[in-house]
């Protein structure tokens, strides 16, 4: 099972950081293993990806092997964990020799590509046509798109029937945030907690914080806009009737998860790599998506990883690893993988044989569907300088020392002078 590192915790100050940091360490090692040649015949080629909890026997390495078979090539598999592999991606371009193939976390995709690291799916022709635009949009800018999802997670609620049932909550009344919080002051009249979440000030909280930030009609360009006052008054508002406890501002996905498997709290923002721990929790949970203010799902941001395939000196090598994206990224393939990787599917028919296998995933599905990329929108390696003025607004307000107003005003022209300059 992927852990949660996967999702909402990538460390993007650090990846923009190794974009600049790349000229000064032309002196380090960490490149692709060896070519035989550059005749584009090379019997070996390379695959980086984020994946090290995978070892030679397990289903992905398995299917990556298969995949080089298929192609008439050995792929040989190296993994670090997602910021060392963004950072050695960015060294092994410099030195010209980036591996054929390269897994990476979709808002990476924005900063690989801004270096100059990747090739686009015109360069290296890959079928997207059966890829939902919502998550294809992640690895896009300037009109151009590197490489191919190979899966998605996301955010949605879980909850607890039986604490609902205690306080007189019908899940199917929980439409909107008036309903929602209408429903925690029932569950806290009756003795119990309300909702617990990640608000730690880091790019997990944003994570965690966007499905309401965007639910709310708030925009990543405007952060003191009214709308995004209004989405940050409401966790505000929450912490300070009871509703949520003041531990979420410190508490990363995984602690929030701990404090629902405890049986005390009615609701908790967690993500579709939890339903193994729920389903083993003796809970009595469903899952419903965030609602966004009036109603309907709210746009969840996505976790996921793309498949790219970054510049080569020898063009001949495109055609081979070509092939073998296309096989990875197969809807047989991919629904294997997303097994494996506890994701939903990147295309409608591998969603719909992933509800049919499993029901509960079906919830997942719809969030999937309403989610966007961080990078979404054509911000690419704007995104991580928004989201650390974004961070800090919600730890001020949550914490009380500023106002919801006030903090997101802070926020913005944080953002506009880190995005200008």
């Amino acid at each position: 099972m992927t852990p949660p590192v996967t999702v909402g915790t990538r460390t993007f100050a650090v990846v923009i950081a190794a974009v600049l940091a790349v000229p000064a360490l032309a002196g380090c090692g960490g490149g692709a293993p060896a070519k035989d040649g550059a005749s584009g015949k090379v019997g070996k080629f390379s695959l980086w990806d984020p994946y090290p909890q995978f070892d030679a026997a397990a289903d992905w390495t398995k299917l990556v092997e298969r995949c080089g078979t298929q192609a008439g090539v050995v792929v040989r598999r190296t993994s670090y964990d997602t910021t060392d592999l963004t950072n050695k991606a960015l060294l092994a371009a410099q030195q010209g020799n980036s591996p054929d193939l390269l897994v990476v976390d979709n808002p990476v995709v924005s900063t690989l590509a801004e270096a100059g690291v990747l090739t686009t799916t015109a360069d290296v022709p890959v079928d997207t046509a059966s890829v939902q635009p919502n998550l294809l949009a992640a690895g896009q800018q300037d009109g151009k798109t590197y490489g191919i999802p190979i899966g998605a997670n996301t955010l949605a609620l879980y909850y607890n029937k039986h604490v609902l049932a205690g306080a007189g909550v019908d899940i199917a009344s929980v439409r909107d945030w008036a309903s929602l919080t209408a429903a925690l002051a029932k569950v806290k009249a009756a003795g119990k907690k309300g909702i617990t979440f990640s608000a730690i000030g880091t790019e997990e909280g944003s994570f965690q914080f966007l499905p309401w930030f965007w639910g709310g009609g708030a925009d990543l360009l405007h952060l003191d806009s009214p709308r995004a006052v209004t989405a940050l008054q409401l966790w505000t508002d929450w912490l300070r009737k009871g509703y949520a406890p003041n531990s979420v501002i410190n508490n990363t996905q995984t602690t929030s998860w701990q404090e629902f498997a405890t049986g005390d709290y009615a609701f908790a923002e967690n993500g579709t790599w939890q339903l193994a721990n729920a389903r083993k929790s003796g809970i009595d949970w469903g899952v419903i998506p965030i609602p966004a203010v009036h109603g309907g799902a709210a746009p969840v941001p996505t976790g996921g990883e793309f498949v790219t395939v970054p510049v080569q000196k020898d063009a001949a090598r495109y055609a081979t690893s070509q092939k073998i994206v296309a096989c990875l990224t197969s809807t047989e393939n991919a629904l294997a993988t997303d097994a494996t990787l506890s994701y939903i599917a990147a295309t409608t028919t591998g969603q719909t044989t992933q509800e049919s296998a499993d029901p509960d995933l079906r919830v997942w599905v719809t969030a999937v569907q309403a989610a966007k990329g961080r990078t979404s929108d054509n911000l690419g390696t704007k995104y991580p300088r928004i989201s650390e003025p974004l961070w800090g607004a919600f730890q001020a307000a949550l914490s009380g020392s500023g106002t919801p107003q006030a903090a997101l005003a802070q926020a913005q022209a944080a953002a506009a002078a880190a995005v200008a300059g």
